[in-house]
């Protein structure tokens, strides 16, 4: 058999994955006694399994999620008004199909960005993009790329995203100019792109806070039409968290679970 002209093919042709689990089957006399087309499906499953773990690798970089958050690492345990039917639903990312939005409000520190990092992440592992960003810095990114001339580029790109999440919204009253700047993001996502928006402030209270009440009607108008609201209660769980060793080089230290 001419093995290594074959593997050699394999990786000219990126089938890395294929040519790995080829390798792995010669070595494990076992694989002999398997009929030609279920050796032929294990080497298929390999190369789609490494593919699909490439793609989720460079997706979840590229989101530059603030936590590293996952559905299966949060707690209900805390009474903060969290459903977990609610969440477990919304974690299908069915929504996103659908271009709809998810709107988390509540309190600092209970656990507003995890939740929304781990629905952002949940999109991702179900085929989306998605990018994190906090409503501050991207308002000082989009007047900073209106100096240099990069802003349609710049809304262009965000607007291919599948999932926005907007991280600290009305966190401060916005000038004319911000809110003016925050509704282009939003109006190029509105029907056709899903958003993910936390907020210490009750959805009641956005409209006060997005400067002239036109643009505040407009943003308030996109973002609410077709959203999954998630009002979160209680005391900061940063507050009950103990106090943790600093963890040694080799270690990743203790895990985020919220």
């Amino acid at each position: 058999m001419l093995t290594n002209p074959t593997s050699d093919k394999l990786f000219a042709l990126n089938l890395g994955g294929m040519a790995r689990a080829l390798a792995e089957q010669r070595e494990n006399p076992a694989y002999a006694e398997l009929p030609f087309e279920d050796r032929l499906g294990l080497l298929v499953d390999r190369e789609a399994t490494e593919r699909e773990n490439r793609r989720l690798e460079r997706y979840l970089r590229a989101a530059k999620l603030r936590v590293a958050a996952t559905i299966e690492d949060i707690d209900f345990r805390a009474p903060r008004g969290l459903d977990r039917s609610v969440l477990l639903e919304l974690a299908a990312s069915y929504w996103v199909s659908a271009h709809q939005q998810v709107l988390v409000t509540g309190p600092t520190g209970v656990g507003k960005t995890y939740l929304a990092c781990a629905l952002a992440g949940a999109a991702i592992r179900a085929g989306h993009s998605a990018l994190y960003a906090r409503v501050p810095r991207l308002l000082a990114e989009l007047a900073t790329a209106r100096l240099d001339g990069r802003l349609p580029r710049l809304l262009a790109a965000w607007a291919r995203i599948d999932v926005l999440v907007l991280d600290d919204f009305a966190l401060q009253p916005l000038t004319d100019a911000q809110a003016a700047d925050l509704l282009e993001v939003i109006e190029d996502r509105a029907g056709l792109r899903s958003t993910i928006v936390t907020s210490q402030l009750p959805v009641a209270l956005w409209h006060e806070g997005l400067g002239e009440p036109t643009v505040a009607d407009a943003i308030c108008d996109r973002l609410l039409a077709a959203a999954h609201r998630i009002e979160l209660t209680g005391a900061s769980l940063r507050r009950s968290e103990p106090p943790t060793a600093a963890a040694s080089p080799a270690s990743d230290g203790p895990k985020d679970r919220r």
